[in-house]
């Protein structure tokens, strides 16, 4: 069953990867959204999977007796879905207010924070144009 989610986990990193390397604002933030799911099925792995042994002590005994699954990596898990569909909620109104404001999801085309400078004649224009 590792080897298995250890593949799916390796094709969402490569998805997320591909998504986030786009221009488009929108498919990066699928493509976080999958790093996301990605990271969560690592802490979950990392966790063991033993689904026919829960991880309940027995009345009598201070710890289990046989190998099962830890609860720590699931509660981490479900602590950072929560959070990661937050995110993507957050992120998502802001993708939807850029768009609202520029008319675009192009990430070239949203250069409003940095202008383009023109091209200036002289270098003392030039350190103007910067500021200087």
């Amino acid at each position: 069953m590792e080897i298995l989610l250890s593949l799916l986990i390796g094709l969402l990193v490569a998805a997320s990867v591909y998504l986030m390397l786009a221009r488009n604002v929108l498919r990066f933030l699928f493509g976080l959204v999958l790093l996301s799911n990605a990271a969560n099925l690592i802490i979950f792995v990392a966790g063991r999977l033993t689904p026919e042994a829960p991880s309940l002590v027995p009345e009598g005994y201070s710890a289990p007796p046989e190998l099962v699954a830890n609860a720590l990596p699931q509660a981490l898990v479900l602590t950072a879905i929560v959070i990661g569909f937050g995110l993507f909620a957050f992120a998502l109104v802001l993708v939807y207010r850029g768009y609202q404001s520029l008319g675009t999801l192009d990430s070239d085309v949203m250069r409003v924070a940095e202008p383009l400078a023109e091209k200036a004649s002289s270098p003392k224009a030039e350190l103007e144009v910067k500021g200087l």
